[in-house]
């Protein structure tokens, strides 16, 4: 994984609903598409650049192409970002 394809597919607000959309499963590009007032060919950019960070897994299935939440990326990102984590007070006893 790269941070910096983590966080340009993070910085847009459109990938983040469709990232928490899918916490709750996976779901076809149509699903997705539904909820948003944009093309296809936008919602097909979004997941693309969501799929390039490795946010997101892509599978086929008959006619249709599923999305579903990478979660050992976002489990390597909160790790990364625990670094910056001041210390507790307990830790400095």
């Amino acid at each position: 994984m790269g941070f910096p394809d983590t966080f340009k597919a993070l910085s847009d607000p459109a990938r983040r609903e469709i990232l928490m959309m899918l916490r709750n499963g996976r779901l076809s590009a149509g699903q997705i598409a539904e909820k948003f007032d944009m093309t296809n060919a936008t919602i097909s950019y979004h997941l693309t650049q969501l799929k390039k960070a490795d946010l997101v897994f892509e599978s086929k299935h008959k006619n249709f192409v599923y999305y579903e939440l990478n979660t050992s990326v976002f489990e390597e990102l909160m790790l990364w970002l625990s670094q910056f984590k001041g210390k507790d007070k307990t830790d400095e006893e």
